[in-house]
């Protein structure tokens, strides 16, 4: 028991050294004691363009720092506390607990590696739009959607609909059908973790909508923006270049349609972009939110046609249709969830459809 406690503190040891290593946390420490020293100065505030965004960046690299420093002291820890542990004994259960919460931990953390874009410690726009497909692609989208926001609620993310259209008629269960919808996600790193989702979903099942029990094949695009603030953006957006269209929010019907025009759509005339919000009441708020997302997609836009290496953000454009879709989801004849990009698969459809993503998101943040 003890030799195989040694043999995994041991492991541990190595694991850290390398997460160090990879996390470059030697130059992460020096570049932290320049910034404070730069935040000390007594003509800081005056100096500095965005100091804010200074004393931010201090703090992350700070508590990265003390991330590894406290997982390196909790192997030390448990290191010196194994003499006292007794075989069958609660010290052991605890002790072996522990380890394995490092070792996640850990894991967790070296995940970060792969997170070192310039946009991917931003929060993210999501936006899910029904492809080829009709009804059956319309319903697509609401269960996209669904597995999405559990994913968000497994890794305790906030998310926020920003728009939505839905459609008409009935669905199965009772679902109502979504052409499109825009979600605001916030969360550490999420669009580092979202961005390779962009694509097109494939959806192959029996029909709900066919009498005949007909096999359906239906495709949904899944688009994914880095949140930029109208701040940091290179964008000039002149006011006499926007459309600025009022309307009210879509909703299902009954008591939950709005009959207030406080939905707000923009377009950018230049380049006929367009960003929307009915996320909020007041007309004033979903304009301001409205422009916030126009502002990502134009900044976007600007970055692709700078540099086809920052394609990455959102990808090539394509369509929703059969041969461009990045992920199959098959309910009939047999159930397989497969990635096409990193062979990933699943026969447990519905446990993905529960927001399970994280063996897909990892196998893509490695590519």
């Amino acid at each position: 028991m003890i030799d195989d406690f040694i043999s995994k503190i041991e492991k541990l040891k190595i694991e850290i050294k390398e997460l160090k290593k990879n996390l470059d946390i030697k130059n992460k420490i020096k570049e932290l004691k320049r910034l404070e020293k730069e935040i000390q100065e007594p003509n800081f505030w005056q100096k500095e363009k965005n100091p804010a965004k200074i004393q931010q960046k201090a703090a992350q690299l700070k508590e990265k720092i003390q991330e590894i420093t406290n997982l390196e002291k909790e192997i030390k820890d448990l290191e010196e506390f194994l003499p006292l542990v007794k075989e069958d004994s609660k010290e052991e259960k605890e002790f072996k607990q522990k380890l394995e919460e490092l070792s996640s931990e850990i894991k967790n953390q070296e995940k970060e590696v792969f997170l070192s874009g310039k946009y991917d410690s931003y929060p993210a726009i999501l936006s899910i739009q029904a492809g080829a497909g009709g009804r059956d692609a319309e319903d697509w989208v609401v269960l996209l959607f669904r597995m999405y926001q559990k994913f968000f609620e497994n890794k305790n993310w906030r998310y926020k609909i920003l728009s939505q259209t839905y459609t008409e008629g009935g669905g199965p269960e009772g679902r109502i059908g979504i052409r499109e919808v825009s979600i605001e996600v916030k969360g550490k790193f999420a669009f580092g973790f979202l961005k390779k989702e962009k694509g097109v979903h494939r959806l192959v099942r029996i029909s709900p909508f066919s009498s005949k029990g007909i096999r359906h094949t239906s495709f949904a695009k899944v688009e994914i923006l880095p949140e930029i603030k109208t701040e940091e953006s290179q964008i000039d957006i002149r006011p006499e270049d926007l459309k600025i269209e009022t309307f009210r929010a879509s909703g299902p019907g009954g008591q939950y349609v709005n009959r207030r025009e406080s939905a707000v759509r923009i377009t950018h005339l230049p380049t006929g972009i367009q960003a929307a919000s009915q996320a909020e009441r007041l007309q004033g708020v979903n304009r301001k939110i409205a422009l916030q997302i126009l502002t990502s997609k134009l900044q976007n836009q600007k970055l692709k046609e700078e540099d086809e290496k920052l394609e990455k953000i959102k990808g090539k454009k394509v369509l929703a249709e059969f041969g461009n879709q990045i992920r199959s989801y098959v309910f009939h004849p047999y159930k397989l969830v497969k990635d096409h990009r990193t062979g990933v698969e699943t026969s447990d459809v519905e446990r993905v459809l529960d927001g399970n993503l994280d063996r897909f998101i990892e196998a893509e943040m490695k590519l």
